[in-house]
């Protein structure tokens, strides 16, 4: 199946012809049961209820919009194909952050020189929502624990923890080993328990 140029468009007027089957209440586990059973509209309401912070969160790992905005198709094309997918653990909007960052991977990874391109694009005025927590932190001993650590570690740190990666994820993003990812998370967990001891 082809997915068309302007999906996340379409999804947001889907159902502006007559009212939704579920109401605003509905939660996003009953939505995901109605995408299951072939239900436009309660697609189009998981997209109007996540793809606002969705779009926000990618945007700051990925300046270039139109990288977002198809990382963003792409994840809710998924959802739409294989709602099953979120087997009941955990919050569902975190199951769709799992979705779009990989997609997000996915539109990065065959660019070349892709880490240099976002921090040349990066809006240093418009820290993310990670950056910020680090930045209250920055005078307390997390937060000066969290600075000790050596870049490499720190990227590490990023991708497993904030970004919610896998080994093989953080891997290929990084573009080191997965032996080398697990290594450099050890490490890291060391280090952090010595300076917060």
């Amino acid at each position: 199946m082809n997915q068309p140029e302007s999906w996340a468009a379409q999804v947001s007027v889907m159902s502006d012809e007559g009212p939704l089957s579920l109401g605003e209440e509905a939660t996003d586990a009953q939505l995901l049961r109605a995408i299951a059973d072939g239900e436009r509209d309660a697609l189009h309401l998981l997209f109007r209820r996540h793809e606002p912070w969705l779009s926000a969160r990618l945007s700051y790992r990925c300046p270039d919009r139109a990288v977002v905005d198809q990382a963003v198709s792409e994840t809710f094309l998924a959802v739409w194909r294989k709602p099953t997918g979120w087997r009941g653990d955990g919050q569902v909007g975190a199951w769709i952050w799992g979705i779009a960052i990989r997609a997000l991977l996915h539109q990065l990874q065959p660019r070349k020189n892709v880490i240099e391109r976002l921090i040349q694009l990066r809006h240093e005025t418009e820290p993310s929502p990670e950056e910020q927590v680090l930045q209250r932190l920055e005078h307390s001993d997390v937060g000066a624990a969290l600075q000790s650590l050596s870049p490499e570690l720190r990227a590490v740190v990023q991708a497993i923890v904030l970004d919610g990666m896998s080994t093989r994820e953080a891997s290929a993003w990084l573009r080191i080993p997965s032996g080398t990812v697990k290594s450099r998370m050890s490490r890291a967990r060391a280090e952090l328990r010595g300076a917060l001891a």
